[in-house]
C-alpha cells in the first residue's frame, strides 16, 4: 500500500513546507498493517530515524498526510537491540514456569508489526502498581493470569487495588524485599511490576517487567494497554526512571524529558 519512495518524498515535502533543515535520510523499509492502521518505517540508522520523526511533528503530519492511525518509526539498530534482548529472554524462560512466555517472544521477534497469540499463563502473580500500573494489569489479563493487585495508598485512585503504606519513591522504585515477603506470604510466584530489569528470580519468587523482558518501549505501551499518571510519586526519582528508559532504549530523550515536564506541572 505505501513505498519507500513515496513515504520518503512526502516526508522531506514536510520538512521543506515547514521549515526544518534539508538533512538527507535513508529509509529501507515500509511495513504497513492494515488490521491495526498502523505504519510502521524503519529507517537505516538512529540519525535518520531522527530526521523523519523531526520533533514528533513530522511523523504527526506524515500520519495526517497519510490519513492512518498510527505512525511509528524505528531504526534497524532499535530492532537488532530488540532481537538481542529477546535472544536472552528466551534463555531466561526455558524450563522455567514462565515457558509460557516463549509464542510471546516468537511473536515479538517478528515485530512489527504486533502479532501476539492467544496465551493463557497459569502462575499465581502479584502486581505491584508501579508507574505503568495500568498496562501491568493489562498485560496479566491479556495473558490470562490468575492475579491481585496491590500498590502504594491513594498512588492510582481509578484503579481497583489494594493499598499498602509506602513511600511515593516505590511507585518508580519497587521495594524487592518487601514484595517478595509480600508474595510468599500470598502464594505468588510471580510479581509483575517496574522493576529495572527483565526478569530475576529471588527466594523462588520471579520478578519480572515485561516490558524491559520483551523490549517493549514506554510509547508502545501506551497504544497496547493505555495509561493511568500515578498520582503520589517521587519527583527526583521520576528523572532517574525516565534516564534508566532512555538509556535501555524504551523512551526517546525527547518524550522523556517532555514526560517529566508535564508530570511536574500537575
Amino acid at each position: 500500500m505505501f513505498t519507500v519512495g513515496e513515504i520518503s518524498e512526502l516526508v522531506g515535502e514536510i520538512r521543506r513546507e515547514n521549515g526544518f533543515p534539508e538533512s538527507p535520510f535513508r529509509i529501507d523499509e515500509v511495513r504497513y498493517d492494515p488490521e491495526g492502521d498502523k505504519l510502521f518505517i524503519i529507517t537505516h540508522d538512529r540519525t535518520d530515524k531522527s530526521v523523519v520523526i523531526g520533533n514528533s511533528f513530522v511523523i504527526g503530519k506524515l500520519r495526517e498526510r497519510l490519513g492512518v492511525k498510527q505512525v511509528t518509526v524505528y531504526s534497524n539498530l532499535d530492532l537488532e537491540i530488540k532481537q538481542r534482548k529477546l535472544e536472552e529472554a528466551e534463555k531466561l524462560v526455558e524450563g522455567t514456569e514462565l515457558k509460557f512466555l516463549l509464542p510471546i517472544i516468537e511473536a515479538e521477534k517478528r515485530f512489527p508489526p504486533r502479532k501476539w497469540p492467544d496465551v493463557r499463563g497459569d502462575v499465581k502473580t502479584l502486581i505491584f502498581l508501579s508507574f505503568n500500573a495500568k498496562a501491568l494489569i493489562g498485560f496479566a489479563e491479556r495473558l490470562k493470569l490468575p492475579y491481585e493487585a496491590v500498590g502504594i495508598r491513594y498512588a492510582f485512585p481509578r484503579i481497583k487495588y489494594e493499598p499498602l503504606d509506602g513511600e511515593p519513591r516505590e511507585v518508580l522504585f519497587p521495594d524487592e524485599e518487601k514484595i517478595v515477603k509480600l508474595a510468599g506470604e500470598r502464594g505468588a510466584k510471580l510479581v509483575l511490576a517496574d522493576f529495572p530489569f527483565g526478569l530475576k528470580w529471588k527466594n523462588g519468587t520471579a520478578l519480572m517487567n515485561p516490558f524491559w523482558l520483551l523490549h517493549i518501549g514506554f510509547f508502545e505501551i501506551k497504544y497496547l494497554f493505555g495509561f493511568e499518571k500515578p498520582v503520589v510519586y517521587d519527583k527526583k526519582a521520576l528523572i532517574d526512571f525516565v534516564v534508566n528508559l532512555t538509556y535501555e532504549g524504551l523512551m526517546e530523550s525527547t518524550d522523556g524529558a517532555n514526560l517529566i515536564w508535564r508530570m511536574w506541572r500537575r
